[in-house]
């Protein structure tokens, strides 16, 4: 009997002890979904913060292009402001083959005998592409002299190939697609390591955007040209919306090569634009899938695009003008004509310099670029409509009979529609994201190009007969994501993008099978010694930095948002009225109440937050800034990548240096672009305190640095600006239950 209770009581003693442990593993259980869970959250409002600053950065430049295009167009030929940007659209025009041949001359560019970096003969060996790879490695720099010549040599290959390239796994052959590399050698690098340097047996296609962001963009375009010399069937290069100058000028690959390259900076810049419009805009594998940068549109024709006439979009941001000059014109003859259209263009344009035509500001606001060309076609009409009603003008001495002048005016309005849709596709093709609804609709966010949904897809994959699409155009965490029914894979090959952890990269291999076979990485040795904890640590700061700076560039705003519910003017607001008052000003659909924690640190026992605080906390350190107007100081904070864009242009010399001149009218252009006054007094005030040496000109790296809100560089320091606000689902996340 006394056996049995002892053994009753280890049974109900055990149970208790199973049951504790059942509990234990529950609360284990509950406590790491929940941590998972934060985690989660935690990075998806990081990559969305760092999302919405690089894609208003691309709106905000397209809409300044857009803006400048507009002065270019309506502004007298004469004016001050016109002068300062019209040559960012003389870059535009195509130049001759003899005037390359003498402007790009690298045969007296002698390479001094101390110079250790590779030497190159030509045609290239694969020797010499390798060497190159390593010498790069090994942060050593190629001399000027063998830059020009391998650009040259580039240039003579790809004016060779067609619009789109079509190429073939050959039942045996295994092609390597790449994504975006922006400038990031150790990306590339990891890639050749992991699956080998192009060669016969592993050809390649690299999918844009090689340029911009990263520090060794000159250094990717140089590898990528030497192979394309070297295995010219195997190596196939398409066009991303980072090649093109006018991008180049915010983010970072001008001023990269001319840092790099002092004397000889601006030729290699000017023949990289001319590679760039040279370009193939996309390849085409095994007849059944369709390798290209951005994506498609409900117009998209493979047809068009194959018979465009490229060259012509040294810019995608601008449809091209139409040359008023035949092959055989003398230069001399060209600047003649191009004086006499002056003229007469000037007495078409009697505008104010300050309001060019009684202009409606709000026309550069949300507004893509499609939009926008309604405008230009618009003042197309309106100019081929005068031209029509003029008498018959006399050019190089002859003179065209009037109905002959109003046979080349209609002549010319329908090529400028044609050259329009053209523009379309191709900007669609480098701008283009893909969307989860049906339709297609402008894309906002950035500005250019269009929105596409599964619809889209499914009819384009149709009527081309192909079976999937391969673009890359967007970071992705995995470096790689699927969406319309697997039949859309973006692709992107820049391993921590935005900063270190907060994305890997990708390739992808398409045997004869055409099935995608996925390798991702991530380059920095960092991340691998991080934690998952650490390095979403290390991520988020990063993005909260970025982010206190917006909020306080966006401080008058703010303001006025709180006032709106501080009917007291107490200076205090609740936790929910606070983050209600920020979203209204920044549209970032980020979870606010839960982001305080890291945003806000004086708040009253009582969960009130003392805004006027708050925007101390946010203030400038380290900067003498006191004297100067605030308002124009939160100005310069909000539009520091357009002002610094707007800085590259006006220094046409690309010395780094403006004069005090060029400054004031730089200011005077913004003012005119955010439609607001600033005054010449506040200006100076400005530029006396960034002028310390007293030396008349402005150093521009030093004023942008001068007024820098964060300790350290992002990733996307040169792509910040204002945001625009996009929509996102994260707010949805802020009172779910189980987060």
């Amino acid at each position: 009997m006394g056996c049995g209770v002892t053994k009753s009581n280890q049974f109900h003693k055990n149970s208790g002890k199973a049951v504790t442990s059942i509990k234990a593993a529950i609360l284990i259980q509950r406590w790491y979904r929940q941590y998972v869970a934060r985690t989660e959250m935690r990075r998806k409002y990081t990559w969305h913060i760092f999302q919405s600053i690089e894609y208003s950065g691309e709106q905000a430049q397209i809409k300044l292009y857009n803006f400048l295009g507009y002065l270019m167009d309506n502004f007298t030929p004469t004016s001050n402001e016109r002068n300062l940007i019209s040559h960012i659209f003389r870059d535009n025009d195509v130049c001759r083959d003899t005037e390359w041949e003498r402007f790009f001359c690298y045969k007296k560019i002698e390479v001094p005998e101390i110079y250790s970096g590779p030497h190159l003969t030509f045609p290239l060996t694969v020797e010499q592409a390798v060497g190159l790879v390593e010498a790069f490695r090994n942060k050593k720099q190629l001399h000027s002299r063998y830059v020009l010549q391998l650009l040259l040599e580039t240039l003579k290959q790809i004016r060779m190939l067609p619009n789109i390239n079509r190429i073939s796994t050959c039942q045996s052959k295994e092609i390597t697609i790449c994504g975006d590399l922006h400038g990031q050698l150790e990306d590339l690098l990891l890639i050749f390591y992991k699956n080998d340097m192009p060669s016969m047996e592993k050809p390649y296609v690299f999918n844009g955007d090689f340029v911009d962001r990263g520090s060794d963009s000159i250094e990717i375009l140089l590898i990528l040209f030497s192979f394309l010399l070297v295995y010219p069937s195997e190596v196939h290069l398409n066009r991303g919306n980072h090649e093109d100058h006018i991008v180049n000028l915010r983010y970072g690959f001008t001023k990269e090569v001319l840092t790099k390259y002092k004397m000889h900076g601006k030729r290699i810049l000017k023949l990289l634009q001319e590679i760039f419009s040279w370009l193939p805009l996309a390849t085409v594998i095994d007849q059944k899938v369709l390798v290209l940068h951005g994506g498609i549109s409900d117009t998209t024709d493979l047809s068009v695009l194959a018979r465009v006439d490229r060259h012509s979009y040294v810019s995608a941001l601008r449809p091209p003008k139409k040359r008023n000059q035949s092959s055989a014109t003398s230069s001399i003859d060209i600047d003649m004509e191009g004086d006499i259209l002056s003229h007469i263009k000037l007495t078409q344009r009697r505008t104010s310099l300050t309001y060019p035509k009684p202009l409606a500001r709000d026309i550069f606001q949300n507004r893509s670029l499609q939009d926008f060309s309604g405008l230009i076609k618009g003042n197309m009409v309106d100019d081929v409509e005068i031209h029509r009603k003029r008498p018959s003008i006399s050019i190089q001495g002859i003179i065209k009979p009037e109905n002959e002048t109003t046979q080349a005016a209609s002549s010319e309005s329908v090529n400028s529609e044609n050259v329009n849709d053209e523009w379309k596709q191709i900007l669609d093709l480098l701008w283009s994201d893909p969307m989860n609804q049906n339709g297609c609709v402008p894309n906002e966010v950035r500005g250019g190009g269009c929105y596409w949904g599964p619809d889209v897809t499914e009819d384009f994959l149709n009527r081309h007969n192909l079976q999937l699409i391969i673009r890359s155009h967007e970071c992705k965490q995995d470096g790689y994501e699927f969406c319309h029914n697997r039949k859309v894979l973006t692709l992107f090959s820049a391993s921590n993008y935005y900063d270190v952890g907060s994305n890997r990269g990708a390739y992808v291999k398409l045997g004869p099978d055409l099935v995608p076979y996925l390798i991702q990485y991530q380059a920095s040795s960092m991340i691998r010694e991080l934690t998952v904890r650490q390095s979403v640590g290390r991520t988020e700061r990063s993005a909260l930095k970025v982010l206190r700076e917006q909020l306080f560039a966006h401080k008058s705003d703010l303001a006025c948002a709180f006032k709106m519910v501080d009917r007291k003017n107490t200076g205090y607001v609740n936790v929910h009225n606070w983050a209600s008052a920020v979203e209204s000003v920044m549209h970032l659909g980020l979870p606010w109440r839960m982001l305080r924690y890291q945003l806000v640190t004086s708040k009253t026992s009582d969960g009130m937050i003392n805004y006027h605080e708050w925007f101390n906390d946010l203030a400038i350190k380290g900067t003498n800034t006191d004297h100067i107007n605030q308002s124009l100081l939160e100005t310069l904070y909000r539009h520091r990548s357009t002002l610094e864009t707007i800085f590259r242009i006006v220094d046409t010399d690309n010395s780094g240096f403006i004069t005090m001149e060029d400054f004031r009218q730089t200011w005077k252009l913004l003012s005119v672009y955010l439609k607001m006054e600033i005054t010449d007094d506040a200006i100076s005030d400005l530029a006396v305190t960034i002028d310390r040496n007293q030396d008349g000109s402005i150093d521009i790296d030093e004023f942008m640095e001068a007024f820098r809100l964060t300790d350290k560089k992002s990733r996307l320091e040169r792509g910040r600006s204002m945001f625009m606000g996009t929509a996102t689902d994260l707010t949805k996340l802020e009172g779910d239950l189980n987060i």
